[in-house]
């Protein structure tokens, strides 16, 4: 029998540690119907939702630490052992944690509308991103979206159109009230300052769903390698690079001298998460062989860009000097392949 743990003991939960895919079953205590809420804020609606939906398991997600406080504060006053929140971006959440057609609803609240051209790729409602609702949806589950911005309005309503697997519960693309919906302070102080704040409201229909399949997490990358360099040597080589790998950029940006040992410092931006990590360089104790492996620091996961970028690496590590070979390599075919397209 699964025990679920008192509201005074929940772990805090991140996609970093989670589980990809997360057995949301076995982390509820119960096998129960999805509800996201993508971008939380003070977890009022979220509240909201898990007291309207006794019978369902409520997630929320945000990035923002006072966001998150605030979640866990009102689930614990409140009593509340349906719902948990979750450090996370959208994106890593949708492409990692859930598999297809596996919630019921999805809540978008006033989602930051990132005026600036050169931030548009950072919006929430774009096509990757909804592509990626429509595949965890199930059948029938519903598509929420309330924001106060008309130029965020007109766009998303223009995507929401556009897309098949959904189909408009309204008569108009949007309403400016919806019935039964608890208010927000956030939408209080939009009506106080003149802003009208628009609702949508969406279902999956029976149409096929875009393809977009759960980002699983591969094997740890590994390298062995023999040089006839000291990790002084290598150091003295090292200049700080950026690299694209298909839609990964891999930017190599520091590397520092340990006991027989180069850290390098690395950035990894992926379309589904970002990862600041370290590689490790060890020398093994007879010298002359060495061992390139993803370190501890910040929980990495290994996805296919950090495969890159061990990749990226281990072929600068070869490349310093004719005699240095590679022993032994250990990392993802696919990662292998984007770097020689």
């Amino acid at each position: 029998m699964t025990v679920t743990p008192s509201i005074q003991s929940l772990p805090k939960l991140s996609s970093w540690t989670l589980p990809w895919p997360t057995d949301w079953a076995a982390l509820f205590g119960a096998e129960r119907p999805l509800i996201l809420e993508i971008g939380f804020g003070y977890a009022h609606y979220l509240a909201h939702l898990a007291t309207i939906h006794p019978d369902s398991s409520v997630i929320g997600i945000e990035i923002a630490n006072k966001c998150l406080v605030a979640g866990e504060d009102i689930i614990r006053k409140r009593g509340l052992t349906n719902v948990r929140v979750i450090h996370s971006m959208a994106e890593t959440a949708l492409h990692h944690l859930f598999t297809p057609a596996s919630l019921s609803e999805v809540h978008i609240n006033f989602p930051d509308p990132w005026f600036k051209t050169r931030h548009a790729g950072r919006r929430l409602m774009q096509r990757d991103t909804l592509d990626a609702i429509v595949n965890r949806l199930r059948p029938g589950g519903l598509l929420w979206l309330a924001t106060d911005i008309v130029e965020y309005a007109e766009m998303s309503a223009a995507l929401l159109a556009e897309t098949p697997g959904l189909t408009n519960r309204l008569e108009t693309p949007w309403v400016y009230q919806m019935p039964g919906r608890v208010t927000t302070k956030y939408e209080r102080k939009a009506g106080q300052e003149g802003r009208p704040c628009h609702y949508f409201a969406y279902q999956r229909n029976d149409q096929p769903a875009p393809v977009v399949p759960v980002i699983e997490e591969l094997a740890m990358p590994h390298i062995v390698l023999r040089s006839p360099l000291s990790v002084d040597e290598m150091l003295a080589h090292f200049e700080r690079s950026e690299h694209r790998a298909g839609e990964n950029i891999v930017s190599l940006m520091a590397a520092y001298r340990g006991r027989r040992s180069l850290l390098f410092e690395v950035f990894v931006k992926e379309p589904t998460i970002e990862q600041h990590v370290a590689f490790l360089l060890t020398e093994h104790p007879d010298g002359g062989e060495f061992t390139l492996q993803l370190g501890t620091l910040g929980h990495p996961r290994p996805t296919l860009g950090l495969h890159q970028a061990a990749a990226l690496i281990g072929d600068w590590l070869i490349s310093l000097h004719p005699e240095a070979q590679t022993l032994n390599r250990k990392l993802n075919p696919v990662a292998e392949a984007s770097l020689k397209a």
